[in-house]
Order: structure tokens, then C-alpha cells, then sequence
């Protein structure tokens, strides 16, 4: 890990507007992106490209498919970690938001199972790989172009701002569908509708390409960050990043890898599974669907979206907390929350609209202070010389161990429980266990000089 010294007072290479607009405004476009797919994995991807028959199997399937992209994650970290750590940041973020905007609108245009059969889940499959891979190469290179270029004692604070884009990305992916899904009204609340399965779906993915020739015009005007220019001055560019992280720095890939569990497990739990389970219906017809809360999508989608805003405020609150009292005390009191609301999942569920909407708001405040610190601690843990590698594979192989299999893993839980919550929270309790593990053997770090 970086040596603790005093921390470096040397100008930032960008101005700060261009620094919190260029790592806000990337990571906005590939969370809008991802929660896009997650969207249509719930609403429209069971019905379009896995009609098995059984609603169950057909949204596993979905789901699988979405957590095929995390799989791809870790490749996409070690591909553009290599070319973050020797070639720069600025040309590194262009080519990952250039991948995910492509995949994405080509995911807009793609035939249904009903046009070419079992071909059109292998290209869906495919785009949704190629998403993975850019996104493994996105938030890295944001939170460097963040933590890199902030200023003197307030890099929790500036590494919120790539952190910011998850809630933005959700609100506006999810506005967009709610507006198709209003413009397109359905009969059964349950169900999309004919015109909304036909062609309003591929709207937002479409869409997708008018927010990426933005985020380009602005990530082209970056200029190298002082780090990574003094590590190029010295000689220090590794010529393998990724073997010489795991020679010199396994300990910290594993500490950041299991940092990030809890936060990607309740981040997944919250965003996709809770459109599932909020929108089922309290007793099914079909016996092959489990219960509910039984709200219309629009409804719950509403309910995620106020739920989302508290996410954006408390990231947002948890840089400067971070920075005045550090990263892993912060984190620790921020765990035992999480494992405590994870138990509490069932009474809150069971008390109702307030007790739903206050479930809705809890989980997303914890995601808020959760996830706004990591922006700053898991580049904090890797030297400049292998810090796009080191904190893009401890984000990524943690989407893996959490995000990828969240879930499933919760759908299953939940067919297993015959429509209880229970075993689905007490599943993020104990990923939180192992997080809460994890950060009381680590070190602090928010005073180690990232210029090294």
C-alpha cells in the first residue's frame, strides 16, 4: 500500500469544474446504462428473448443474462487497468465509454426470440458482455480522474462525485421508462403492454447514444492527472500492471475486493430485485410466480425513484464524513447498519405502504454512505503505478461475488421462502458479516499521499 506521508500539495493538472463533471458525467452515462438492462431484465427480456413458459425460470434467465456482464467486469478492469497504468487515464475512460454506448444502442436494435429464435438471447448475451467489460474499465478511471485531481484533505469528498452517477443514472433510466410505459398505457398493471413489448422498449437503449457524445466532449478536454505524469517522470510505469499487483499487492486486492461485497450485494438487492418482488402480485394466478407486494410497476418504480434520491444525498453526505473522521470507521458503523437492516427486512415489508416506502429509503440512505466512500479508499490502497488495475479488479471481482449472483440468488431464495423476504435479507446480513470482517483487518488510509 502507498507509504503515510504528508499529503502532496502539488496543483491539480485539471481545473476542479472539469474534474467532478468528467468523472460525474461518465459513470452517469454507464449506470444509465446498466440500470436500462436491469429494467428491461425485469419487464420485457422474460417475455421477448426467454418464453419458457414458467415466470419464474424466465426471469432467472434474465437474470443471468445481467449477471453475465459482471463476470465480464473483472476482464474489462485488467484490459483497461493495462492501458489506465501505461498509457493514461484520458484515453482509457474514452475507449471504455465508447464500449458500453455501442453495446448499448445495438441492444436497442436487436431481434426478439419470436424473429430468430435462440439467437437473439446469444446476441443479447453478447451486448450485455461487452457492457461488462466497458463498465470493468469505467469506474476505476473515473474515481482516479476524481481522487487524483482533488483537493488538499478532500479526496472522500471528490471521489463521491463518480459514486453520484449510480443514483443520476437510475433516476434518469427509469424516468425514461416510466414516461414510454405512461405514453404506452397497459390494461393489466402486471404486464407490460403490446405497443410498450413491440417497440417503445428500445427507446431508452437508443437514447443511450445522445448521452455518450456528450460524456466524450467531455472527457476528450482532460488532461493527465499529476500522479500518474510524476510516475511516468520517474521511470515507475509498470510493464505488467496486473502481475505486479498481484506480486506486491494481494493483500489490498483481496481487502478492497471484500470492502465492496456488502455495498454491491444491497446495491443489487435494492435496485433489481425489489422491482421484482414489489411488483408481483400478492397472490398470483399462476402458480409458477411468487407473491408479492403486488404494487403496478409505475407505482413501485415511483416509490424506487424517492428511495433513489435519499441514495444521491447521503453519498453525497458520506465524503466529508469520510474525510474528517476516514474511510474505515465510517464504513465499520455504516456495515453494522446494513447487517441490522437486512434482519429488519420482514417487519418492515409486512408494515405496510410507510413500512415499504420506509424500507425503500433505509436500504438506499445505507447504499448512499456505503458506496460514496469507496471512491476514495480502494484507489487509496494501490500506488499510482498500478492503481487503475489494483482498484478496477478489487471493484469488479467483488461484482462477481456480489452483484452477479445478488439477484438470482435472491429470486431463488424467495421461491424457496414461497414468497418470504426473509431469507433474502438475512443473505445481506451475512454478506455484511464478511465485509464488517474484512474492514476491522484493514488499515485507514485517507492520509496516505496518492502521488507517490
Amino acid at each position: 500500500m502507498s507509504t503515510t506521508v504528508t499529503p502532496s500539495t502539488t496543483a491539480p493538472a485539471n481545473p476542479r469544474s472539469r474534474v467532478i463533471l468528467a468523472s460525474l458525467i461518465g459513470t452517469t452515462i454507464e449506470f444509465y446504462d446498466f440500470y436500462v438492462y436491469a429494467t428491461a431484465a425485469v419487464l420485457v427480456f422474460p417475455h421477448l428473448f426467454f418464453p419458457t413458459g414458467d415466470a419464474t425460470t424466465a426471469l432467472l434467465s434474465s437474470f443471468a443474462v445481467f449477471g453475465a456482464a459482471m463476470v465480464a467486469r473483472p476482464l474489462g478492469a485488467v484490459f483497461f487497468g493495462h492501458l489506465g497504468d501505461k498509457r493514461g487515464r484520458k484515453i482509457t475512460l474514452v475507449g471504455a465509454l465508447l464500449t458500453m454506448g455501442v453495446a448499448t444502442f445495438l441492444i436497442g436494435l436487436l431481434p426478439t426470440y419470436a424473429m430468430v429464435g435462440w439467437l437473439a438471447p446469444a446476441l443479447l448475451v453478447l451486448m450485455r458482455l461487452a457492457q461488462g467489460f466497458a463498465l470493468g474499465g469505467e469506474w476505476s478511471g473515473a474515481a482516479l480522474v476524481a481522487t487524483e485531481n482533488a483537493p488538499k484533505g478532500k479526496r472522500a469528498v471528490f471521489g463521491t462525485f463518480p459514486q453520484l452517477g449510480a443514483p443520476i443514472g437510475f433516476i434518469i433510466a427509469n424516468g425514461l421508462f416510466l414516461i414510454i410505459a405512461a405514453v404506452l398505457p397497459s390494461d393489466d398493471p402486471s404486464m407490460p403492454s403490446e405497443a410498450f413489448l413491440e417497440w417503445g422498449w428500445r427507446i431508452p437503449f437508443l437514447f443511450s447514444v445522445v448521452m455518450v457524445i456528450v460524456g466524450l466532449w467531455v472527457r476528450l478536454r482532460l488532461v493527465e492527472s499529476t500522479a500518474f505524469e510524476n510516475t511516468v517522470k520517474s521511470g515507475q510505469v509498470k510493464k505488467l500492471p496486473l502481475a505486479a499487483v498481484f506480486k506486491d499487492n494481494w493483500r489490498q486486492l483481496v481487502l478492497g475486493t471484500l470492502y465492496m461485497l456488502a455495498t454491491y450485494v444491497l446495491f443489487y438487492l435494492m435496485t433489481t430485485f425489489s422491482l421484482s418482488y414489489g411488483s408481483a402480485p400478492i397472490a398470483p394466478i399462476d402458480e409458477t410466480k411468487q407473491p408479492g407486494l403486488g404494487y403496478s410497476y409505475q407505482t413501485f418504480v415511483l416509490m424506487l425513484i424517492v428511495g433513489v434520491v435519499f441514495f444521491g444525498i447521503f453519498t453525497l453526505v458520506s465524503g466529508p464524513l469520510a474525510d474528517k473522521f476516514g474511510r474505515r470507521k465510517t464504513l465499520i458503523w455504516v456495515t453494522l447498519g446494513i447487517i441490522v437492516f437486512g434482519l429488519a427486512w420482514v417487519p418492515l415489508l409486512g408494515a405496510g405502504d410507510l413500512g415499504v416506502m420506509a424500507w425503500l429509503i433505509l436500504g438506499f440512505t445505507l447504499m448512499g454512505m456505503t458506496f460514496g466512500p469507496m471512491g476514495a479508499l480502494l484507489p487509496e490502497l494501490f500506488p499510482t503505478s498500478v492503481r487503475y488495475t489494483g482498484s478496477g479488479l478489487s471493484y469488479n471481482v467483488s461484482s462477481i461475488l456480489g452483484a452477479a449472483v445478488a439477484p438470482f440468488i435472491a429470486v431463488w431464495l424467495w421461491s424457496v421462502a414461497d414468497g418470504s423476504p426473509f431469507l433474502v435479507g438475512l443473505y445481506l446480513s451475512v454478506m455484511g458479516v464478511l465485509t464488517l470482517v474484512a474492514l476491522l483487518l484493514g488499515k485507514e488510509t485517507k492520509d496516505v499521499d496518492i502521488d507517490d
